[in-house]
């Protein structure tokens, strides 16, 4: 590649100089090419430990004039034919010019500015990628691939220098992180090492420090542990591999592959070694952390944050933190975890000014809202930028939102959500109280659909006065007074002020008449629903009446939700949770319905209205527990090990008798899924569910640890699950809020308790007080940290039982081991990975549906097939190879989706004969392979045209006449719809049709038998004993040829007067014979000739009537097939006519084998259209050949054969003449 020029001061130094003229100088790097020794062992070391970009360019050009000492770099080279190429454009395109100036600074200037204008022009025609990435990094990416053989497609995100532990010994060299592969190259004193891991196949990765090792990272896979230390920076290096891995599991998860985000804003100054996608994944997780930390909607985009401080007039404090701007928020949090938390929609904001500085409050800024709050900001960096980035955001925020004016008219409301119509809706708006912003939301649900449009409790509880329900009644009066006094100091609404005082009395309880409004603020739901006005209702309208999987689980369970309560006791509720969850189904398909969800829901509904609820589904499902309610609840089963993880922590001596009576993984599910709504009366549970939407999901694992710990000895004395499981049942049955003011809703676990006296009763509020002072030292940040962890272990169990369950379906009788199915899967399910890293030639086949069944989950199309079919194939045909594969895709395509599954791939490796058959398997599979449907259209349009005319006058003759009496009764039914028995008939076909004997095996024309001819002599072209079997085929061929010719004599000639027509061939059935003739291959006619010229010339020479051994042969065939039954002698006799009248074929057909023959039969290229050849004289004639048959009785280890792949997968780019014959691996 042409370089831009630059400065070199010793030439010489590590360099050799191979050729020169006045003004050129073309080197190669010491040690590199043939030879080299020491130095070049030394060198090559160098170049690795100092990234010199020599290692992947090891030649270069060089530009000096004769009388300075100065060179400079013009172009540099991966391979001497690449360097040879530029060092020719230079000679015959600048030495002349170069010749006729006179000064040499002149010289030197053209130069580099012929030079810089032609990477320019390069430049110009390269796909402009908004790469900014500096030279440095580009580089380094171009070593990477050349290094590791990895496609353009293959990302570099960043590389680092560090060790690699080998046993006890540290092999300094270069870490690589790519977007789906973790690589790492070391080259010291000609010992190499080098690792590829492809992200989805680690298992665990983490940061420990030992005695043997010092602060290192360990990459653990199925197969290998790995270890990296001596990293300058091991915290940013382990965060990104983390991120790495994390994009790889959720790829696994649901398909998601990476996608660099198009919308992050570019630097005005690109950093010089960080590229735009390792900036790409930072602003990632910012974003995600953003959004988890202020429960905001998932499209939200941090814009960015700066240091400040805030004035909050409850203690009349400045307090110090971070101010984060996104494209709809404004949002501040202390430094302090509980001091104070805020956020702000732009959508509330009415006035945004810079007060005047002062030393006591330098650089203020006050931000005005609609609900009349006034939030002071102070020590702003750059309070101007500032400034002008929160207008720039107002100005793109739609000025209006229902529920935020205060004057009762309709206003036009432009939608900025991205799943409803951006159309301008006419809403009409509520007055608002200042009290109680949130009181006027209402349900913008279509009017024609009968909705819940308040809470379902409200309806079925009645409002019976506080008064009446005594000590209860002032208890939950003091609750909501508390709660009034709050807003009334800290705010109300969406930008309340959130501190330690709002968590004291949300754990405190929260008042029955708030709880709906509170759920809504602290999950983020009520930011959604503000801005997706009539979202819901369009959705409930559009999924009504549709009828899905999931509408009929929803369906089943709608009558299991709550049934205790006296709201789904009738229609109304069971209707409103229908429509709640139906809509949801129809919003998110890749969750749809999961069980749990009903139970869930159904609760949502007592406290809020329809549309309410929804939001709050989405919040839960979405963002608050994630991958919790997917088909394969892999959300629950990561909080399950970490709820494991802090046993083993937190309560050592019950974690170990937990694992072993297998309790954990019982009780966590439901008590997670569902919250503990389904384990716990509802009064106390909804406690839980309060400090759930405020806290997160680090609440539910306290209580749980808090319960384990109030049961720890009866649990320790426990023999099994069933009794722990009673004993957990019984307690968690009688936590009871003594404070509820609603009816009591008998508990239907109550059952659970036996004769014995029942446990104490329990107090909610006191079990939520033990859980937060035993173990609050958990953070939210820790639980992140240890979610990703276990991430890693769910997935790749659940791809183990995937692979397991694969392996299970797969028939017993299919010839291959366990181990060696598990292995082949492995490569299957890499190449359909591979497809989704760098691109596929087919959508469908790229694109993974994780809810099919496992067996479809992974699929691969023909280039993929033809990549593995090469590589573990035991029948290398060279060039031939994609041709035969090709032919093989399409037999093993029996749905002709074009995509083929693992059991078909399998199917194809052993029952076809590949590995596990006999000869006669493995020649059978070769001989079909050239015959429809392997050979593609194109392949048999040769011979289509010969074809014709038997297909058009035969096809329905060729039927036997049951068959053709069946087809008219298969018409006759199609009116009326199959029964049961039709099914069995069809059943009982395909079991038939797998019994499949060589007699079925139609016969093969001649084109067809130059094309198999053909794929042999590429199959033997590597073998040691290559001479012997080119003479064996060659024989074999020749004797087939003639056993044809002889065929066609007695079967394909017309009968004079007064001859008898000769007794055909039983079993040359000529209603197969068409079939057989219309796959001819156009390769045939070219490359068949070449190599199997010598044996249709041996059959023409040898006389026909001759007697012999060759003569011996096909008559023994002959009388061999007379034992057959009559069946195909009279399907024979009702086309023989049809089929003999041969001078109506096409002008261009040339008979070979008849009486008469054309003189241009003699030619190269024709094939005879009569002639025809059965299997079994194909597999009699291979016999006589003991070459051959140990050819194919010789056995190939697939195992071997999957390891050189998995080496191919990963082999180096071999442009360069400097590879260690190690390197290959």
């Amino acid at each position: 590649m042409w370089l831009s020029p630059e400065e070199v001061l010793v030439a010489n130094a590590l360099w050799v100089t191979e050729r020169a003229n006045p003004f050129f100088v073309l080197q190669r790097r010491r040690g590199h090419g043939k030879g080299g020794g020491l130095t070049g062992l030394l060198v090559g070391t160098l170049d690795v430990v100092l990234d010199s970009s020599a290692r992947v360019a090891p030649y270069r050009i060089l530009h000096q004039t004769q009388d300075s000492q100065v060179y400079w770099t013009v172009a540099c080279g991966s391979s001497r034919k690449e360097i040879t190429k530029h060092w020719e454009w230079l000679e015959n395109n600048l030495l002349q010019t170069l010749s006729i100036f006179d000064n040499e600074e002149d010289i030197t200037t053209f130069i580099k500015g012929k030079i810089h204008g032609i990477i320019a022009e390069e430049n110009k025609n390269l796909q402009p990628q908004g790469d900014e990435d500096p030279g440095k990094f580009k580089e380094a990416e171009l070593k990477m691939r050349k290094q590791f053989g990895m496609p353009e497609g293959e990302k570099l995100v960043n590389y680092y220098s560090c060790s690699f532990w080998k046993g006890r010994v540290p092999r300094q060299g270069w870490l690589y992180l790519t977007v789906n592969h973790l690589c790492f190259y070391s080259f010291l004193l000609g010992k190499e090492v080098s690792l590829v891991v492809q992200w989805v196949d680690v298992t665990r990765l983490e940061k420990n420090a030992t005695l043997l090792f010092p602060e290192s990272i360990r990459v653990d896979t199925r197969d290998q542990e790995l270890f990296f230390s001596m990293l300058l920076n091991i915290g940013e290096t382990f965060k990104l591999m983390e991120q790495l891995a994390n994009l790889a599991m959720r790829q696994l998860l649901d398909s998601e592959g990476f996608l660099e985000d198009k919308a992050l804003p570019r630097p005005i100054r690109p950093h010089r070694n960080i590229s735009a996608l390792k900036r790409d994944l930072d602003a990632r997780a910012k974003n995600e952390c953003y959004r988890a930390t202020f429960r905001l909607p998932r499209d939200e985009r941090l814009d960015g944050h700066t240091g400040c401080t805030l004035w909050t007039p409850f203690n009349k404090l400045h307090i110090p933190g971070q101010m984060f701007i996104s494209n709809n928020y404004i949002c501040f949090a202390s430094k302090e975890e509980d001091a104070c938390h805020l956020i702000i929609p732009l959508r509330e904001v009415t006035i945004v000014e810079k007060a005047d500085s002062s030393s006591v409050l330098p650089s203020p800024l006050s931000i005005s809202t609609k609900s009349k709050m006034t939030f002071l900001f102070a020590n702003l960096k750059d309070r101007d930028f500032l400034v002008q980035r929160i207008s720039d955001f107002l100005q793109k925020t739609p000025s209006k939102q229902p529920g935020s004016s205060f004057e009762g008219r309709k206003v036009s409301i432009v939608d900025p959500g991205p799943e409803s119509s951006s159309a301008p809706q006419e809403v009409p708006e509520q007055p608002t109280s200042l009290a109680s912003p949130l009181s006027s939301h209402q349900s913008f649900c279509a009017q024609e659909a009968p909705t819940a449009s308040q809470g379902l409790l409200k309806l079925f509880q009645g409002n019976s006065p506080m008064e009446d329900l005594g000590a209860k009644g002032a208890k939950e009066k003091m609750k909501e007074e508390s709660w009034n006094i709050h807003f009334f100091e800290y705010g109300r609404g969406v930008c309340m002020y959130r501190t330690a005082r709002t968590r004291e009395l949300v754990l405190k309880g929260v008042p029955e008449s708030l709880r709906g409004e509170l759920w809504l603020l602290f999950s983020g739901a009520w930011n959604e629903m503000v801005t997706h006005p009539g979202y819901y209702a369009e959705l409930v309208g559009k999924s009504t009446g549709k009828c899905s999987l999931a509408t009929e689980e929803i369906e089943r369970d709608l009558h299991r939700s709550m049934p205790e309560h006296p709201a789904f006791q009738n229609e109304l509720g069971i209707a409103a949770l229908r429509r709640v969850l139906t809509a949801y189904a129809f919003r998110n398909p890749t969750i749809g319905y999961c069980q749990a969800m009903n139970i869930v829901t159904s609760v949502l509904l007592l406290y809020g209205s329809e549309e309410e609820a929804f939001w709050l589904l989405v919040a839960l499902c979405e963002r608050m527990l994630p991958d919790y309610y997917n088909t394969r609840v892999v959300g629950a089963l990561v909080d399950q090990g970490i709820f494991e993880e802090l046993t083993r922590d937190f309560l050592p001596q019950l974690s170990e008798k937990m694992q072993d009576l297998g309790v954990i993984s019982s009780i966590s599910l439901s008590w997670f899924l569902t919250l503990f709504l389904s384990v716990m009366p509802f009064e106390s549970a909804v406690v839980i569910v309060d400090c759930f939407f405020y806290e997160g999901i680090k609440v539910i694992l306290q209580v749980a640890l808090a319960v384990l710990d109030a049961n720890m000895e009866q649990l320790l004395g426990c023999s099994d699950e069933g009794e722990a499981m009673t004993v957990l049942g019984r307690y968690l049955d009688n936590v009871v809020n003594k404070q509820s003011v609603s009816l009591p809703i008998p508990h239907l676990h109550a059952l659970l308790t036996s004769g014995d006296d029942p446990p104490a009763e329990v107090d909610i509020f006191e079990l939520l007080k033990v859980s937060y002072e035993k173990f609050s030292s958990l953070r939210a940040d820790d639980i992140e940290q240890m979610r990703f962890k276990q991430r890693l272990k769910v997935i790749q169990s659940l791809e183990d039982t995937a692979k397991r369950s694969v392996v299970r379906a797969i028939p017993v009788d299919i010839g291959f081991s366990i181990e060696e199915l598990e292995d082949l899967y492995m490569v299957f399910k890499a190449k359909h990975l591979a497809s989704q890293y760098w691109g596929s030639s087919s959508a469908a086949a790229g694109r993974r549906d994780p809810s099919l069944p496992y067996l479809e989950q992974y699929r691969i199309d023909m280039d993929q097939f033809q990549d593995l079919f090469a590589s573990l194939t035991p029948w290398a045909c060279g060039s031939h190879t994609p041709v035969l594969a090709g032919r093989m895709f399409r037999l093993l395509d029996k749905n002709k989706d074009l995509l083929i599954n693992f059991k078909e791939f399998v199917t194809g490796m052993s029952e076809c004969g590949m590995y596990h058959g006999d000869l006669t398997e493995k020649l059978k599979v070769l001989y079909k392979l050239h015959l429809p449907p392997a050979l593609s259209p194109e392949e048999a349009d040769s011979a289509l045209e010969a074809a014709r005319y038997f297909t058009e006058d035969s096809s329905s003759a060729a039927l036997p006449l049951e068959e053709q009496e069946e087809s008219r009764n298969e018409d006759e039914k199609v009116t009326s719809p199959p029964d049961y028995r039709y099914y069995l008939r069809m059943w009982a076909k395909e079991k038939e049709a797998q019994k499949e004997t060589i007699k079925d095996l139609p016969k093969m024309n001649q084109e067809q038998f130059i094309e198999l001819c053909k794929t042999l002599y590429n199959m033997f072209s590597e073998d040691p004993m290559e001479q012997d079997l080119y003479h064996a085929i060659a024989t074999v061929a020749s004797l087939l040829l003639r056993i044809g010719e002889v065929g066609k004599k007695f079967s394909g000639r017309k009968p004079r007067d007064g001859d008898e027509p000769p007794a055909p061939e039983p079993h040359q059935d000529p209603a197969q014979e068409p079939q057989a003739s219309a796959g001819g291959d156009p390769q045939a006619k070219a490359g068949g000739d070449t190599h199997l010229g010598k044996a249709p010339q041996e059959s023409q020479v040898v006389a026909e009537g001759g007697s012999g051994e060759g003569q011996g042969s096909p008559s023994q065939l002959l009388s061999d097939d007379d034992t057959k039954d009559d069946m195909s002698m009279s399907s024979y006799s009702v086309v023989s006519t049809g089929s003999l009248q041969c001078e109506d074929l096409a002008d261009d057909t040339v008979l070979v084998g008849g009486e008469a023959r054309s003189p241009t039969a003699r030619g190269g290229g024709t094939v005879d259209t009569d002639w025809c050849i059965s299997f079994e004289q194909i597999l009699a004639s291979v016999l006589t050949e003991s070459v051959l048959v140990n050819f194919f009785e010789k056995r190939v280890d697939v195992r071997l054969k999957i390891k050189d792949q998995k080496k191919v997968e990963r082999q180096f780019s071999t442009s360069s003449d400097h590879e260690h014959p190690e390197a290959s691996g």
